[in-house]
């Protein structure tokens, strides 16, 4: 965090004219007091901490709804007035791909593979590139302009030395100087380098304009006087920021007072000293305020930095304590996750720090995944075998699936399938594959046996019309009368049903998973929406008695979605493992049931937050 220069820069002395009168040098207020720029180059975690969101809402949008927000505001074409939008955009963005960055990782379970590319960002790098050149363009215009400000007022001087030689009656003089006077005024901004300069030659000329004319004291007092209200007005101005709870837009406005006091002319000189004490205490207040602000930021920072270290020490000691057992790695891994959970709860450290403090937490977790990613390729190794072994079995079951040696055959595919049940697990991106390989081996020569003995092509036609029309009725059934028991008895009439002809096997199957499908989500919905309508008349209640339950219930559901994610995560990081347990298709099975089940109670959870929030 840069430190802001509260210092002010005294007045310099005054000059002595002619009849006892006297006329002020502008006051040279420190360019220190402008808050420091921010850099190009800022990484999404490095903030600007002097500037605020006033009327655009960042918080809480999607990458998606930053970018589109980013695209509206370079369609303004203001590039001056979005720069500080600009910044935050893109550390809000930044900050919410980091999060999805490492969540895809964990789901790789600690993998380094290639990161899913983002359109998002992909969008968002080629808006900064066009703001990046149209504020590049407007700089330079800026300091072109800027420039040719400086000529303009060089040619004022000029013109002011003239009159100090003109021949012109007093009248005429002094007009064409306070049209000089108006035209130094209406000129904008000149290079930061000549300012001073430019303004302690100009009121030189002032004064001597002033020796020259040899003014009256009545007039040169009017105008003294009309400078005086003008920086009292400005001094009130200032003693009026204090009450602002704002400090950035007042710190910021008091540099505009700034700026108008220089351009405000001279005051008498006994109102000088007293006059300028004022002004100057008024900008102390809001200088110490704004300094105090960013003092309290740092330390937060510093606090953020000191958990952050603790963090990388706890993920430093699971690398240093690498796990031996697959139970062990699995405690550790729910370990490292909680952390990084907790990582990202806080928030930046010191700028200096926050990348070097990122950079060794990242390397403790990439590490901690290395180690993980080396213990479970020995465990590849036996499943490379296993994944060998039942490739045979799947060729030798393949190789009597259309035999007609009904008992030898089939005496032989049960040898088969207990040697299966032997075999240890493959991996899981093989397990489905090779299973549903061999099963289908198997079914084939079964569902030929089944048909040769049953001998009624009629009999799977007659069931295949059956269940076409028990899913009609499926189809059409009014399923909030029934809710699950009907759906339960559908289940039982269709698995007394007998074999389809096998070319419509997988077609009906689909058609039944489908209707049942359907009938679930119905059922599920309508006990969804009487829960959330049971929730939500709760809330209203509570808002309507001003309970402060509300908030406590708010956080005791978001926990909840906390400790229902990290559920979905311990199963889904697991679920490969059940093969190597008897009956692992049915386990495996009841497990994706269980996960479906968590997701859909995270998202009722979701929606229970979003009542309370009044979304």
């Amino acid at each position: 965090m840069s430190t802001i220069n509260s210092t002010e820069t005294p007045e310099l002395e005054q000059v002595s004219i002619a009849e006892d009168a006297s006329i002020e040098i502008v006051e040279q207020i420190s360019e220190n007091n402008t808050p420091e720029e921010p850099s190009d180059d800022a990484t999404p975690e490095q903030d600007d901490q002097g500037e605020v969101v006033v009327e655009y809402q960042i918080a809480g949008k999607s990458k998606a709804e930053l970018v589109d927000m980013l695209a509206f505001l370079l369609e303004q074409d203001l590039v001056e007035e979005i720069r500080h939008y600009v910044e935050e955009i893109k550390t809000a963005f930044y900050k919410i791909h980091r999060q999805q960055v490492d969540a895809q990782r964990e789901a790789q379970q600690g993998e380094q593979g290639e990161v899913t590319p983002d359109a998002d960002e992909a969008r968002l790098k080629e808006l900064l590139k066009v703001y990046r050149e149209r504020r590049d363009r407007a700089t330079a215009e800026t300091e072109k302009v800027k420039e040719e400000n400086y000529r303009l007022k060089l040619e004022i001087i000029e013109e002011l030395k003239a009159l100090v030689s003109s021949e012109e009656t007093i009248n005429v003089t002094f007009t064409r100087f306070r049209e000089l006077q108006a035209r130094w005024k209406e000129i904008g901004q000149v290079p930061q380098s000549v300012v001073n300069d430019l303004w302690e030659t100009y009121n030189l000329h002032v004064e001597h304009f002033y020796d020259f004319v040899k003014i009256n004291k009545e007039l040169r007092d009017l105008d003294l006087k009309k400078n005086y209200e003008a920086k009292v007005a400005l001094c009130e101005a200032a003693e009026a920021l204090a009450e602002q709870t704002n400090v950035v837009e007042a710190f910021r406005k008091l540099q505009k007072l700034h700026d108008q006091w220089r351009e405000t002319g001279p005051v008498a000189a006994d109102q000088k000293e007293a006059l300028w004490e004022r002004f100057k205490a008024a900008s102390s207040i809001i200088n110490r305020r704004h300094q105090e602000h960013f003092e309290s930021l740092k330390q937060e920072q510093l606090k953020n930095l000191e958990a952050k270290i603790a963090l990388c020490e706890a993920a430093e000691a699971l690398v240093a304590a690498a796990p031996t057992s697959h139970k062990e790695w699995n405690k550790a891994n729910e370990r490292l996750i909680e952390l990084q959970a907790q990582w990202r709860t806080i928030g930046f450290a010191p700028k200096r720090d926050n990348t070097k403090i990122y950079d060794r937490f990242r390397t403790a977790c990439d590490r901690f995944f290395e180690l993980k990613h080396a213990f479970y390729a020995e465990v590849k190794g036996d499943m490379e075998q296993n994944l060998a072994q039942k490739v045979a079995l799947c060729e030798a079951a393949e190789a009597i699936q259309d035999s007609e040696d009904w008992k030898g055959a089939t005496e032989r595919l049960l040898e088969l399938q207990a040697e299966w049940k032997r075999v240890g697990s493959v991996a899981r991106r093989h397990a489905d594959a090779i299973w549903q390989r061999f099963r289908a081996a198997c079914d084939h020569f079964f569902e030929r046996k089944s048909a040769h003995f049953a001998g009624v092509e009629d009999q799977f036609a007659q069931n295949l019309a059956a269940k076409r029309a028990l899913i009609e009725q499926m189809n059409s059934a009014d399923i909030s009368v029934g809710g699950y028991d009907m759906i339960k008895e559908f289940q039982r009439r269709w698995s007394e049903i007998g074999f389809v002809p096998i070319k419509h096997k997988d077609e009906i199957q689909k058609l039944y998973k489908q209707a049942v499908d359907r009938l679930f989500a119905v059922v599920r919905g309508a006990d969804r929406e009487q829960n959330l309508n049971r929730f939500k008349e709760r809330v209203n209640s509570l808002k309507q008695n001003g309970d402060r339950r509300l908030r406590s219930e708010r956080e005791k559901l978001y926990n909840r979605v906390r400790q229902l994610e990290q559920q979905v995560a311990t199963l889904e990081n697991n679920i490969g493992f059940f093969s190597k347990s008897k009956g692992a298709e049915a386990l495996i099975a009841e497990v994706e049931e269980k996960i479906a089940k968590t997701k859909r109670e995270i998202a009722d959870t979701i929606a229970k937050i979003r009542l309370i929030d009044g979304e």
